[in-house]
């Protein structure tokens, strides 16, 4: 059985790779241990890589916030809603442009990935939201970017990969075009799909910029626009949404672990996700070639 020879290249690239990891690895315990640690060590200064005197307020605090739980409610909402309805239209419409005999359909997807390079740009996106009274609600997180050009692009080169074959067997065992497509061709694109939805829910989860424009409703922003606040104005943001008593008075509580600790509670519910999905990221991923 032949071995396989590691190449000068092969050597720098894992070694630059697994140098990468290390900085995000060790980013990730410094904010542990920053979280973790009493008022008294995180106000020190310089790396930790493992907490001391050990503490679990800073958590606690964060917990407390009324504004983290309806962050983490809204961002939810947004995630899951908003992951299925562009998944389901992407899906529909890339499906339609894989194709064939889609009258000009060259001409529809060169049109569309025209729209990845040049946009009507942040101004006339805000005026179209507010004319169409979207502002201040949920669609305005949702419908702006209803169908993303790469991902539909993507997933058409996935469908047109697909044996043709499977929809003329089924066509003549008497199956119309939508019961083809929601029951046969979509059990057969796992790997797109996953991959497309992961894409569009890390996408959701960590978006704050159109909420930050189109939300003014304190009870309708999601969690990253909540972490943003915490991390600029500090423990002003959390002392507003806690009943208790200031951050001040509690000695065990400081600014930089009160950060930290919100970093991690609005970090790994998304982390938690990749493992399940990873696996179709190479095979979802190979077919994004763009064809005729």
């Amino acid at each position: 059985m032949r071995k396989e020879r590691f190449t000068l290249g092969d050597v720098i690239i894992y070694t630059l790779l697994a140098l990468l990891s290390l900085t995000i690895v060790f980013a990730f315990l410094h904010l542990l241990s920053i979280s973790l640690s009493s008022n008294a060590v995180a106000t020190k200064g310089g790396l930790l890589f493992v907490p001391r005197e050990v503490t679990f307020d800073n958590y606690s605090r964060v917990f407390k916030n009324r504004y983290i739980w309806i962050g983490y409610k809204n961002t939810l909402f947004r995630t899951i809603v908003g992951t299925s309805v562009q998944l389901m239209f992407t899906a529909l419409g890339a499906y339609v442009l894989s194709k064939k005999y889609f009258p000009h359909r060259t001409f529809w997807t060169l049109l569309i990935v025209f729209t990845m390079f040049f946009s009507g740009g942040l101004i006339p996106t805000f005026l179209l939201v507010k004319n169409l009274g979207l502002t201040n609600t949920y669609a305005s997180m949702i419908l702006p970017g209803l169908i993303s050009a790469y991902n539909l692009t993507i997933m058409r080169n996935f469908f047109q990969s697909l044996p043709e074959e499977i929809e003329e067997s089924c066509m003549i065992d008497g199956a119309g075009r939508m019961r083809i497509f929601w029951q046969f061709i979509l059990p057969l694109s796992t790997p797109i799909l996953a991959t497309v939805a992961l894409w569009l829910a890390v996408g959701h989860w960590n978006a704050w910029f159109d909420v930050l424009i189109y939300i003014s409703d304190s009870d309708k922003r999601t969690l990253q626009v909540v972490l943003r606040n915490i991390i600029i104005t500090g423990t002003k943001e959390l002392d507003l949404g806690t009943a208790s008593s200031s951050v001040n008075d509690e000695p065990q509580i400081s600014s930089a672990g009160l950060k930290a600790a919100s970093i991690y509670v609005a970090t790994i519910p998304i982390l938690c996700v990749y493992p399940f999905l990873q696996k179709y990221f190479v095979k979802g991923i190979m077919v994004g070639s763009l064809k005729g």
